[in-house]
């Protein structure tokens, strides 16, 4: 695939740039700064290097210095001890800017982001936005395959996406010594599969995979750190009646979803179409609203009874209600959701996502757009419609 112009906009200063493997945190940063001197901590050699003396940052500045004032850590978290150096760095010389790439938060958040005392910022790259590969975009080829840049741009998708988790598995699980037992963890992955854009019940998997509920939540939380997964809050603002209060769990993307979720002969796959698409979805909006210049965040709104909005965005850009429905025809109790959540904010924007070809505002004001033509339109730091 030809090189595709990111959406992400760097700040001036130094900041940390997270996002999962295969995001294009690397390929971006070698094209946006090619002047820049790169240290790689995925190569064995230089891992063990400054593993063993993180000092010796030191000299690697000075000895680059000359040429450049742009500094990029590839895969930082593999040696947190850096950043106590990247921050003297920062102190002793206004002009340098660190770029910090990571796929993991998690040793991070143990020992080193707060080194850096609010020095650096903290930015995400996600997977392709639709609007970012132009009419390269397939929505059906999308919902196979996901939008990783790893795998969009592979001459072999299908063996990349099914050899992903594994490079995770081998590379950050298990060598990090994230848990004591990886065939656990894999038996887990799988069982959580089929609680995408759910609930998450904690006790069912549990007894599935025979550990404890709190083992459950720890790999759950193992998952949000190596930014494979992330949980979905409710929207209770000024909420008029009782709501439920578990979020909702996904994976990422939705082709590494797709690449987890167990497909044999007794499987129920009839109910991944929606979900598939209701991911695409998360992931889109995730993206746009980390690459928009304004504070916006995302929610889903559910009632104790169970009615169900998708998707609720809040912010400074509007107030937005969004159903993605896995059909071409509209019945009336697609619209439950909306109509229950209009009651009670009448100044949300309604939308309802579906495969229809026709855009419509219905006597409800709900706006029925087709979904292909949605994903396709969504620009960071433009409106939604």
């Amino acid at each position: 695939m030809e090189s595709v112009i990111r959406y992400f906009q760097p700040p001036k200063k130094s900041y940390f740039l997270f996002g999962p493997r295969g995001s294009g945190k690397s390929t971006w940063t070698e094209q946006f700064y090619a002047n820049a001197a790169i240290l790689n901590l995925l190569e064995p050699d230089t891992y063990r290097i400054y593993k063993a003396a993180p000092e010796r940052l030191n000299d690697f500045v000075r000895t680059h210095q000359n040429n450049t004032t742009t500094f990029i850590i590839d895969e930082v978290q593999k040696s947190p001890e850096l950043l106590s150096v990247v921050h003297q760095l920062i102190e002793k010389n206004k002009k340098y800017q660190f770029v910090l790439t990571g796929s993991s938060a998690r040793k991070l958040k143990r020992e080193g982001v707060d080194l850096l005392a609010g020095r650096a910022q903290l930015k995400t790259m996600h997977p392709f936005m639709p609007s970012e590969l132009g009419d390269r975009f397939q929505l059906k080829t999308a919902m196979k395959l996901g939008l990783l840049p790893l795998v969009c741009d592979s001459i072999d998708p299908v063996g990349d996406l099914k050899a992903y988790i594994t490079l995770y598995m081998k590379e950050e699980v298990q060598q990090e010594g994230l848990v004591r037992n990886i065939d656990q963890f894999t038996r887990f992955l799988e069982a959580i599969s089929f609680s995408q854009a759910s609930v998450i019940n904690f006790s069912s998997i549990a007894r599935e995979c025979q550990v404890s509920s709190k083992t459950v939540e720890n790999y759950v939380g193992i998952l949000e750190d190596l930014l494979l997964s992330f949980r979905l809050p409710v929207f209770t603002k000024k909420a008029k009646r009782h709501l439920a209060t578990t979020p909702k769990f996904y994976f990422f993307d939705a082709g590494v979803y797709t690449s987890i979720r167990p497909k044999g002969p007794l499987d129920d796959i009839s109910e991944m179409g929606g979900h598939i698409l209701e991911t695409l979805v998360a992931q889109t909006f995730r993206a746009w609203i980390d690459y928009t210049n304004q504070e916006n965040k995302l929610f889903f709104w559910r009632s104790k009874s169970g009615v169900e909005v998708d998707f609720v965005i809040y912010g400074e850009t509007g107030f937005y209600a969004i159903e993605v429905k896995n059909t071409s025809r509209l019945r009336s109790e697609d619209f439950k959701g909306l109509l229950e959540f209009q009651k009670d904010y009448p100044t949300a924007e309604c939308i309802l996502l579906y495969h229809g070809k026709e855009l419509i505002r219905n006597k409800q004001n709900i706006l029925c757009y087709p979904i292909e033509t949605f994903l396709r339109q969504l620009k960071p730091n433009q409106p939604i419609i």
